[in-house]
């Protein structure tokens, strides 16, 4: 969670990944209803860099915290969260760029721009996390439907 307070673009809404996965800078949609989360996060902590700062030293200082977030405490935050969300799923931290992907094609978004926002060099990169889901066969069948159904006549 390397993510810091000047990568927030508010005017734009907009989130600056620098350096994500594959190592490559993009920039990401930021909703709303998130940025309004970050904000309210912040106002707990007020750390002038980062976002979600370390409390290696104190829950109390991390004000004053110099260093992200470890990752071990992100996981250890997201596993809390499954468990009282009571999902019973295996999943992780990463299922979520999952998740992701997949809700955003099933809304109809292209696989082009899932791809920038996933920082993804090839589109079969993209297509991995891209699930097929029951509600993207129902559309699917559907189209297919709507497209067929003139020829009987």
């Amino acid at each position: 969670m390397r993510l810091q307070v000047k990568d927030i673009d508010s005017q734009r809404m907009m989130l600056h990944i620098c350096q994500g996965k594959g190592g490559k800078d993009r920039y990401v949609p930021l909703p709303g209803v998130s940025l309004e989360m970050l904000r309210q996060h912040w106002r707990v902590h007020r750390n002038r860099v980062w976002l979600f700062p370390s409390p290696r030293t104190s829950w109390l200082n991390v004000e004053n915290s110099n260093e992200p977030m470890n990752e071990s405490c992100v996981q250890k935050a997201f596993r809390a969260a499954l468990r009282q969300s009571g999902v019973h799923k295996e999943a992780t931290v990463h299922t979520l760029r999952h998740s992701y992907a997949t809700h955003l094609l099933e809304a109809g978004v292209s696989l082009r721009i899932i791809q920038l926002y996933l920082g993804h060099a090839s589109p079969a990169t993209t297509a991995i996390y891209t699930h097929l889901t029951s509600a993207m066969e129902v559309q699917t069948s559907d189209k297919i439907n709507e497209m067929l159904a003139g020829l009987w006549h």
